[in-house]
């Protein structure tokens, strides 16, 4: 599930806190409200204030005489609300992975048109995933996949075979984009003087 309360720019509203709280019962309903706390970010006063109102709402039974055999369980009702709001979740979801792989393919629509034609993609990635996404809306041709994790190489990414960063040059492509939001100046760090000054190294957020 996918947890806003990581994120910078998205806010996780009161309709997204009882959606995840629920989701979280539905799934473990034994859990505890300090546990349910860390997973949905809110204190335990707040956990249980949500419970109180959930219950009275008619989503949510509980049963027990203390926190350590409380137990809690959705009601019909509560099931039917989380089903009705995952699947708006996920539309919600599927809009914001749409408008990024938009952003990046107009990026390298860009990048096509001053030149390049061909790319190898470093990480084999849930961002590498868009990012091949968004090439398949340009002429981009994926020359090739690279990743330095062992268990990787060898496997299929979409079709092609995962190698080993040492085959860059041996492919040579017109670019190389790093798919790695998180690891981005390591991995360019490591490539530095090993990818031919030919093969221009791009960032995804400077495609």
């Amino acid at each position: 599930m996918i947890e806003p309360y990581l994120s910078q720019y998205l806010e996780p509203g009161k309709q997204y806190r009882r959606f995840s709280l629920l989701l979280c019962i539905k799934k473990k309903p034994d859990i505890s409200q300090k546990l349910l706390g860390h997973k949905t970010s809110l204190s335990s006063s707040m956990v249980n204030n949500y419970i109180k109102e959930l219950s009275k709402d008619g989503l949510l039974s509980v049963s027990g005489t203390s926190n350590r055999d409380m137990t809690y369980h959705l009601t019909d009702r509560g099931k039917a609300y989380v089903s009705r709001n995952f699947l708006s979740f996920s539309a919600e979801i599927v809009q914001f992975y749409a408008a990024v792989r938009r952003e990046i393919s107009e990026m390298l629509t860009e990048s096509y048109q001053e030149g390049m034609r061909t790319v190898v993609l470093y990480g084999a990635s849930d961002t590498a995933e868009i990012v091949y996404s968004a090439i398949q809306k340009t002429d981009l041709v994926v020359a090739g996949v690279v990743d330095n994790d062992p268990d990787k190489i060898g496997r299929l990414f979409y079709g092609a075979l995962i190698q080993s960063p040492s085959r860059i040059n041996e492919i040579r492509p017109d670019a190389l984009i790093i798919t790695s939001f998180g690891r981005q100046n390591e991995i360019l760090t490591a490539l530095k003087d090993n990818v031919d000054k030919d093969i221009q190294i791009k960032v995804i957020s400077k495609v």
